[in-house]
């Protein structure tokens, strides 16, 4: 029988969702199901703390299921986005000598079809499918007991959970990716969400990582925090986490981002996650935010002030002019300067109106200021320029801005450039053109000669690679 296996290694809810699409489809197919879980609790995760295998789970579900810390990858093969069915896998096995598939794409069961001439699964049927899924899983002692707690507090009134997640997308390195502004509602939106649901009869329940942001909104809202249910009894994180998503999944909605986290509750409860643009739109949700944001910023965090510019600028950037979209941008920046996104899309809007000039002096002035600060990876922004996702790269609609301000001139497009051409786009010699181009410009800037060195190492390397395979053949 061959094994569909739940791999992950980022927080909680990531597992658990993987471990739930897996065991779904394996139920389906008449596959096994197994996972892979640290043995040792795991505390050096800047934003997530996850239990070992024995403290989440009960030890007959350990023994029918856990496959170890890892597996051996070059065994199993990959379930990603490809359409699939029961005899397409069998195939695949037969001819490639797999254990079976590694399943941890969350959106694994969009794949899975009954036979080529079926459409997939209908939402609601796959939303079902997950939550009886979620219910066979044999959690620990412990861990049963947190859940069986969290459904006894009374909701004086039909409740509604509003989840803002913050953690590593909004306080660490990950709030320079704007594809992960999805995933998030910006705590400057909450006031408005609390005030549209309060207009429908329902309170709301705030879930979230933020202390200070929490008792901000219970106080300007009235709305509740899962310690007006009990979740202060609980020391542990892990238990607390359980104990929080399974009172939003007693919820009548959850109103989050895409969250794993709000994804789990949803699970658990057998109802939907609502996203903001549901309540507001597009446009209405970015009006919102800065609004909010116009009269009391200042009641914020500046990293979550931030965020919230993020957060309109992502929604707006193709439906407002660049020098609106600067504006919020400027905003943005100036609460969290570190943040080489802003720069970027600032020297991008500038590239649009083809005012090259003021592109590059925005480019220099961060460059320049990662240098003279002597940051431990002044390179940062050209990774954040560059950075992949899983629909090709975050910032792929403004290469081509990049590339004409570097072809009038301007070194640090040219410097920018070279990165995209190298590193996004796989064409070394067009990059090693460009990156030429910057360093006659300035033959002494430091940035400048460590891309060209880069790039030409890669080169080299590369060469290398292809001399040794045409002498092996």
């Amino acid at each position: 029988m061959k094994t569909l296996a739940a791999t992950r290694t980022d927080g909680l809810g990531g597992r658990l969702l993987a471990m739930v699409n897996a065991k779904c489809l394996a139920d389906k197919m008449g596959c096994r199901f197994g996972f892979t879980w640290n043995r040792r609790s795991i505390d050096d995760m800047q934003f997530h703390i996850v239990d070992s295998v024995d403290k989440v789970f009960a030890a007959d579900f350990i023994e029918r299921h856990w496959l170890g810390e890892k597996i051996d990858t070059a065994r199993f093969g990959v379930l990603d986005g490809t359409r699939f069915t029961r005899s397409s896998l069998a195939a695949d096995a037969r001819q490639n000598g797999l254990q079976g598939w590694i399943c941890d794409d969350f959106r694994i069961l969009r794949s899975f079809r009954q036979d080529w001439f079926r459409a997939m699964l209908p939402a609601n049927r796959s939303a079902r499918s997950r939550h009886r899924t979620f219910g066979t899983f044999g959690f620990s002692e412990s861990v049963r007991a947190t859940i069986a707690a969290a459904g006894k507090p009374r909701f004086s009134r039909p409740m509604a959970a509003l989840h803002l997640r913050s953690g590593d997308i909004i306080h660490g390195n990950y709030r320079s990716e704007l594809e992960f502004c999805d995933k998030v509602i910006p705590a400057p939106l909450a006031k408005a969400i609390v005030s549209n649901l309060a207009s429908k009869g329902l309170a709301t329940l705030v879930i979230g990582q933020d202390r200070t942001t929490l008792d901000y909104l219970k106080s300007a809202t009235g709305a509740f925090l899962a310690d007006d249910f009990g979740a202060s009894q609980f020391e542990d994180e892990t238990l607390k986490a359980f104990f929080e998503m399974a009172l939003m999944a007693r919820c009548r909605q959850i109103h989050a981002g895409s969250s794993v986290f709000a994804t789990i509750s949803s699970v658990m409860g057998g109802i939907r996650v609502i996203r903001p643009k549901a309540l507001f739109g597009n446009r209405g949700t970015a009006e919102v935010i800065l609004d909010e944001l116009k009269a009391r910023q200042s009641d914020y965090h500046p990293l979550e002030a931030a965020f919230g510019y993020q957060s309109a600028f992502v929604l707006t950037e193709h439906r407002t002019s660049p020098a609106q979209a600067r504006e919020i941008l400027e905003k943005a920046a100036a609460l969290d300067p570190q943040n080489p996104a802003y720069a970027l899309k600032m020297a991008a809007g500038y590239f649009r109106e083809r005012n090259y000039q003021g592109g590059e002096a925005v480019l220099k002035a961060f460059m320049l200021k990662e240098v003279d600060a002597r940051a431990e990876n002044p390179m940062r922004i050209l990774r954040v320029l560059t950075r992949p996702s899983a629909r090709g790269h975050i910032m792929a609609g403004d290469f081509e801005l990049y590339f004409a301000a570097a072809k009038a001139g301007y070194p640090y497009a040219a410097a920018c450039s070279a990165q995209i051409l190298h590193t996004a786009l796989g064409r070394t010699e067009a990059a090693l053109t460009m990156a030429t181009l910057s360093l006659k410009a300035e033959p002494a800037n430091r940035l400048f000669r460590e891309i060209e060195l880069a790039i030409r190492a890669s080169a080299t390397a590369s060469d290398s690679s292809s001399s040794r395979q045409l002498a092996g053949g």
